[in-house]
């Protein structure tokens, strides 16, 4: 089933674009991609029910047995770009309509990070507009014009939708001192309480990838090439980087706006939960 999905999805938006460019395609090649698309699809759902009747009978609920369901059919990879794609239209939906941050309770506070890199990401904003607006006059191919377009039009897109998702989703400290790092869509890190050892103002310059752990255990979530701000766990705090491969840390350097805001609210979270008491 993924091999065929790998194979024929791509095909069938090859001929949707061929078929938008004005390219003529032969009777025979769009009789046989319709019925092979349509088999795929409904062996998929076939192939989903079961799996979803199979998980209900263990005893998982409606929805639990549905995304176990997707979880034995759908690859990971897969998975984590389609929910990226989803959160990434939300965000952008949440920007546009200038509704509140995302996930920021009662009580919380949030910790934005996204002013540290407007202006890189309407700089590269700028580049994708130029680009588009100079493939559209010098492509003279039909089928080559449709696709660059579309393309191009899709990396505006991701360049505002990704900068709109860091605005809206920013960090958050919990009342409980807890700590939830993010940026955008890509990475969700939540950190207990109970594992935070400590926390200060830290500014660093690291040259890793977004969310990866070096030997050191250390977690860079760098914005505009700088953390500001380090928190080190009394055990690794376990989480799912941008393309679904977990990962572990016992230390996290991220980017806020006002370090010193942001460390002065965390220790106070801290301070003010009594330590729990043993049976």
């Amino acid at each position: 089933m993924r091999w065929s999905f790998a194979a024929l999805v791509p095909g069938e938006v090859l001929l949707i674009l061929c078929l938008a460019g004005g390219v003529a395609i032969p009777p025979a090649a769009r009789l046989a991609m319709e019925p092979a698309v349509l088999t795929v699809l409904i062996a998929g759902s076939a192939l989903l029910s079961l799996d979803y009747r199979r998980h209900r009978r263990e005893g998982l609920d409606r929805h639990p047995a549905l995304l176990a369901a997707l979880a034995d059919i759908v690859p990971a990879l897969v998975r984590k770009l389609t929910a990226h794609e989803v959160f990434l239209s939300t965000s952008f939906l949440r920007w546009v309509t200038r509704r509140g941050p995302h996930g920021v309770r009662d009580g919380d506070q949030a910790v934005p990070y996204a002013p540290g890199q407007t202006a890189v990401m309407f700089g590269f904003f700028f580049v994708c507009v130029v680009e588009t607006v100079a493939l559209a006059f010098l492509i003279p191919w039909p089928v080559v014009h449709a696709v660059t377009l579309v393309l191009d039009i899709w990396g505006c897109y991701f360049v505002l939708a990704l900068h709109a998702s860091c605005v809206v989703r920013p960090h958050v400290i919990g009342p409980d001192g807890s700590l939830r790092l993010r940026y955008g869509a890509l990475l969700d890190i939540r950190i207990p309480a109970g594992r935070i050892a400590s926390v200060r103002q830290d500014r660093k310059y690291p040259e890793s990838k977004l969310g990866a752990v070096d030997e050191n255990g250390v977690c860079d979530l760098a914005v505009g090439g700088q953390t500001t701000v380090t928190v080190e766990l009394t055990e690794p705090a376990r989480y799912i980087r941008a393309l679904g491969r977990p990962a572990e840390a016992r230390t996290f350097r991220f980017h806020a706006e006002d370090p010193a805001s942001a460390v002065a609210a965390l220790r106070s979270a801290l301070s003010a939960v009594p330590p729990a008491v043993e049976a």
